[in-house]
């Protein structure tokens, strides 16, 4: 029986520059809003840790983006990387 292959981090270790540790996270997220049709990507991240971002497709004008924005993207940045104190969504 072969063993497992060793599981990939979420993020990149904490040495990693900020955005690089925010992309990381961003690429694991943006699966599942490509199911529901829509995407996401990462403009800009602060020196102070705001990262904004921009929706594309089904998301942008939806009115449940806001909820995925600060409930999910926001929450599992925060979590994942600590250094980032907070998500703005651009246009």
């Amino acid at each position: 029986m072969s063993a497992d292959p060793p599981s990939t981090p979420i993020a990149p270790a904490p040495t990693a520059p900020l955005r690089e540790r925010v992309a990381a996270v961003i690429e694991r997220i943006r699966p599942a809003v490509q199911a529901d049709g829509g995407d996401i990507e990462l403009v800009d991240v602060t020196d102070a840790g705001r990262a904004s971002i921009r929706f594309h497709g089904a998301c942008v004008g939806c009115p449940s983006s806001a909820v995925t924005l600060y409930h999910g993207i926001e929450r599992t940045l925060r979590d994942r990387v600590p250094d980032v104190t907070g998500v703005d969504q651009v246009d």
